[in-house]
């Protein structure tokens, strides 16, 4: 090699600008340190999303659950913050009872009701927003095989009625077909669920001093209507018959039996405290109707001829004392009563004198509690089988649960529901994101600086 040559080697060696080996590595595992950081956390906040989102988004709950059996709890109980709705994953299915009130947490907003579902078979409890002092089993039903609930909604557009299938999680509307109508409510449901009897509220003058009732019933599957009646008074629940071929119902004082296509088969006037029993008024076989009748402070039973009212006497079942009013839910397998008793509000007195209607014995104000009793045939008392907190004034159950006869030992919820968790875990979450993603924010600010563009 020439000297020229070594020369010039070396020049062009020098003109070379050296590398910073050290520094570079340095960067190197600064940058891969940092990715994996952000890679953890990242992680760390999918892991946390997931266990609380999988519990809301597992597959539709098809029915109770293998090897247990619908059964109505012997308690119930206010559910708690947070609790899932009823449109809600996973799926409730088909519910034993629902229930409303006026204590804390069965209210929302500035005066909403909220409807309290209890599953068939475990105390899997779910929630339904509804409308101010809605009423379980009176503007608030329970479909017989527990799978669906209607109540009354106003929203912001002409009143209806709404209704929630809780094994789907859908939901849809009824809309009043009465012009002028100021409430729509539900009534009651034929004993297969296809058809939901609605009752309209509408001024009988203009200056909206009267009301009448007007009673329709609407088959969910078409939304064909038939006119029941038309008349001014109170209404109460709708009793269909086992069969489903015919239905009961009162206005003021006044008992109507009519078939689906709404032909009024009889008519007559109840005596005086003598109330529709409520939806399990008609007998097993369809024979007579069944009212309640209040003498002094107690409520008994009674059984009348459908088509004259004639009064076929008392039924061998134990009165029950100290309550406002009783609602007979139907009959279990053994032939003892289902009725649900409204235990007075402290200051509320249980025999009300004075010509008042049965909504004045169920009102908010007047209801302190409730219970449901089995009233066997030939016992000297009732049996409590299902108790309530104070506060929860109304209630319903399905047929099915009813018609079994069978209870279970129920554990109702407490703490926070899983909406709480949800909402609590994902705020953790992006506050931990947040935190690190502050504190490495000049280390980020300078990793992009030192990246080659």
């Amino acid at each position: 090699m020439t000297a020229r040559l070594r020369e010039s080697l070396h020049t062009a060696a020098a003109d070379v600008p050296a590398y910073p080996v050290y520094e570079r590595a340095l960067a190197t595992a600064r940058r891969s340190r940092r990715r994996t950081a952000l890679a953890a956390v990242a992680v760390l906040v999918l892991v946390a999303l997931a266990g609380a989102v999988l519990p809301l988004a597992r597959t539709p709950a098809a029915g109770p659950a293998a090897g247990a059996e619908a059964a109505l709890p012997d308690r119930v109980a206010v559910p708690p913050f947070g609790s899932l709705y009823a449109t809600n994953r996973p799926r409730l299915g088909p519910a034993s009872v629902i229930f409303t009130g006026q204590a804390p947490g069965l209210t929302h907003g500035d005066e909403g009701s909220v409807i309290a579902v209890v599953g068939a078979d475990a105390d899997r409890y779910r929630i339904i927003k509804g409308e101010i002092e809605a009423q379980a089993g009176e503007d608030t039903v329970l479909s017989p095989d527990g799978r669906q609930v209607a109540f009354r909604s106003v929203g912001y557009s002409r009143p209806r009625v709404k209704v929630v299938d809780l094994l789907t999680g859908r939901s849809r509307t009824v809309a009043s077909g009465v012009s002028g109508t100021v409430l729509v409510e539900p009534a009651g449901w034929s004993p297969d669920g296809r058809a939901l009897v609605v009752r309209d509220t509408v001024p009988a003058n203009p200056e909206g001093s009267a009301y009448r009732q007007v009673l329709s019933i609407v088959w969910m599957d078409s939304d064909r209507r038939i006119r029941l009646a038309n008349e001014e008074g109170p209404g109460s629940p709708v009793a269909f018959a086992p069969d489903g071929a015919r239905l009961a119902f009162q206005t003021g004082r006044t008992v109507s039996v009519a078939d689906l296509d709404g032909r009024r088969l009889s008519s007559f006037t109840l005596a005086p405290e003598t109330e529709l029993a409520g939806k399990g008024a008609w007998s097993t076989d369809g024979r007579t109707l069944t009212v309640t009748r209040r003498d002094g402070d107690s409520w008994s039973l009674r059984r009348i001829d459908p088509a004259t009212g004639r009064d076929l006497g008392a039924m061998d079942t134990p009165t029950v004392s100290g309550v406002t009013a009783i609602r007979l839910l139907g009959w279990a397998v053994d032939g003892s009563a289902r009725v649900v008793a409204y235990l007075p509000e402290p200051r509320t007195p249980t025999v009300f004198d004075a010509p008042l209607d049965m909504d004045q014995r169920l009102a908010y104000g007047n209801v302190g509690t409730v219970r449901v009793l089995a009233l066997d045939r030939g016992a000297d008392a009732p049996t409590t089988l299902l108790t309530a907190p104070t506060g929860v004034v109304a209630i319903d159950a399905s047929d099915d649960v009813i018609r079994s006869g069978r209870t279970r030992d129920a554990s109702p919820p407490d703490g926070m529901g899983p909406r709480f968790w949800f909402w609590t875990v994902l705020l953790i979450a992006v506050l931990v994101a947040g935190i690190v993603a502050y504190r490495a924010r000049t280390r980020l600010a300078l990793w992009r600086d030192r990246t080659p563009r």
